[in-house]
């Protein structure tokens, strides 16, 4: 009897320490107090496609402001005051004074090179770009002339192919710290027989490139879902904390 009883004490005491000691990988709620991190939703989506990456982001300590902005009203010179701003003020309004990052999904990446490419941002931290269509997407320019592109996409959805009014073609190579996720699987096999292989059905992996990467990653994950994708999660925090995502991987930057 005395034996058991030393067995469940020792136990319990081996429990105890090891909830004491905690995990490495286990998020500390102090550690990104003072910073904020600005979720930009893309074309025709909403804030709540971003809400999975907020609850992780937040888990791991952030300040985070989900923005909703209307993708389907404006050009992108209007787009991105907008949907930035109200960024810069919710984090302002959480009395967050360090590092502001931009984790993006699609448009909402063009909507920060713009909104950045002549204006300075002295606490502008990191921003990680998932399916951005930073060359273009060859898909805009061969849907465009259908019936309904204008209703579903709206004026910003004209200035994202590779034509005279792109306006990612406009724009210079961004001089923020910032990184690249790119999908190459598709649930929209229209749309990828117009696009080069591969992509993620909206943009090919070619076009989410861009001059002045600190890095990219490519992931097994369409368009529509990366943003709620759990290896994204973990390469977002990764770049956000290092600059880099995760070397257990090998990087596919090469431009």
């Amino acid at each position: 009897m005395v034996m058991i009883v030393k067995t469940i004490i020792v136990f319990m005491l081996s429990v105890l320490m090891l909830a004491a000691c905690g995990s490495d990988d286990a998020p500390n709620p102090k550690q990104h107090a003072r910073e904020c991190i600005v979720l930009l939703h893309g074309l025709t989506r909403s804030s709540l496609a971003m809400e999975r990456m907020k609850w992780f982001l937040e888990e791991n300590g952030y300040n985070v402001a989900n923005i909703d902005y209307p993708s389907r009203e404006h050009k992108i010179e209007a787009l991105a005051p907008i949907a930035v701003e109200a960024g810069l003020e919710q984090c302002a309004a959480m009395n967050s004074n360090g590092r502001i990052h931009f984790v993006t999904h699609s448009l909402g990446g063009i909507l920060v090179r713009y909104y950045f490419s002549d204006r300075d941002l002295p606490s502008l931290g990191r921003v990680v770009m998932l399916g951005p269509p930073n060359q273009g997407s060859k898909a805009v320019d061969e849907m465009q002339s259908l019936p309904g592109f204008e209703w579903l996409n709206g004026p910003a959805g004209y200035q994202l192919g590779k034509g005279p009014e792109s306006i990612p073609l406009q724009l210079g190579p961004p001089t923020f710290e910032f990184a690249v996720i790119a999908g190459d699987e598709s649930i929209d096999p229209v749309t990828s027989a117009i696009l080069d292989d591969p992509d993620d059905g909206r943009v090919s992996v070619s076009d989410t490139k861009l001059s002045g990467m600190n890095d990219f990653r490519l992931v097994g994950v369409s368009h529509a879902f990366m943003m709620q994708n759990s290896e994204v999660f973990g390469l977002v925090r990764d770049f956000l904390e290092t600059g880099q995502f995760s070397s257990s991987e090998e990087s596919t930057l090469d431009d």
